[in-house]
């Protein structure tokens, strides 16, 4: 029987937080205890890794201190105007290679897909605690590695997230306001094959 909540439907059955999570922009700026911020790394530990590796690395800032304004830099402008309200700003990357002691690191293909994994296991276990977080690409890749002391060579930055208690659209610039809504998603049948690509 199809499961409807948050105006959106799933076609097969499954738990009811897959419809509730979305990516709101409006957020209160109420500050986020330190418990439950670590509550959604914690879930991101225990995302699946190929070999185990975890190569996700998590860098973040909370509004209001000097560590906020180098990761806000990086985004651009048409997310600055809505993170501003976000009680925390984080930027996940991968690491582009397997490392273990005594051996020179090699390449790991599966880099950005296990990151992804920890990501969305964050963005999940936020929606549980009645938190948001909304992943975003829309930063400068440059201002990104300089902000995080990243090196290009050894991880790939791939996305900003916004973590914050979600509110009312009002708060938002007029702009965004309509926007805000979640969104619907592509039927199971249009992305899945049995045995062959486009089957």
């Amino acid at each position: 029987m199809p499961l409807t909540l948050n105006t959106r439907t799933a076609d097969h059955d499954i738990d009811p937080i897959f419809l509730t999570r979305w990516s709101p922009r409006a957020f209160t700026g109420e500050e986020i205890p330190q418990e439950v911020l670590l509550s959604m790394f914690e879930a991101a530990r225990w995302a699946p890794s190929a070999s185990n590796i975890q190569p996700w690395r998590f860098v973040y800032a909370r509004r209001g201190t000097p560590q906020w304004e180098p990761l806000f830099g990086a985004l651009m402008d048409m997310n600055q105007a809505w993170v501003v309200n976000a009680s925390v700003l984080a930027y996940v990357l991968s690491d582009r290679f397997r490392r273990k002691p005594g051996a020179d690191p090699t390449p790991n293909r599966s880099h950005s897909f296990d990151t992804g994994a920890a990501w969305a296991y964050l963005a999940l276990q936020a929606q549980h605690l009645g938190w948001a977080a909304h992943g975003m690409g829309g930063f400068h890749v440059d201002k990104a590695y300089e902000a995080l002391g990243a090196p290009e060579s050894d991880y790939r930055v791939e996305a900003a997230i916004a973590i914050g208690r979600p509110t009312e659209a009002s708060v938002l610039p007029e702009a965004y306001r309509a926007r805000e809504v979640p969104s619907g998603r592509e039927p199971v049948e249009s992305f899945v094959f049995e045995g062959r690509l486009g089957a």
